[in-house]
């Protein structure tokens, strides 16, 4: 991600910012962006229950609005097939 990609970005979600806790921003479902993964993994830490492995932005998605993104349970069913701890990701080489 470039010096100038990281600037936008901050500014972007410190606009749609609606809480701050700690780590967590929560922001209004309104900027799609389009995430590569390499695997899942279970986690208690995040709200969701699970955790990108080597997770990056590939682009925002501008064309696309906040309802037909996916949501968490898309994630989670991509999750299930393999079953517990860590899955392989649409990005996985194998």
């Amino acid at each position: 991600m470039t010096d100038e990609m990281l600037a936008w970005q901050t500014q972007r979600f410190r606009e749609l910012r609606t809480a701050d806790e700690g780590y967590v921003v929560h922001v209004r479902p309104e900027q799609v962006v389009e995430i590569a993964f390499d695997g899942l993994q279970r986690s208690t830490r995040y709200p969701g229950g699970l955790a990108l492995r080597f997770a990056r932005v590939v682009r925002y998605r501008d064309d696309k609005p906040a309802a037909e993104a996916d949501t968490i349970e898309t994630v989670r069913a991509l999750a299930r097939p393999l079953g517990g701890g860590a899955t392989e990701g649409p990005d996985a080489e194998g």
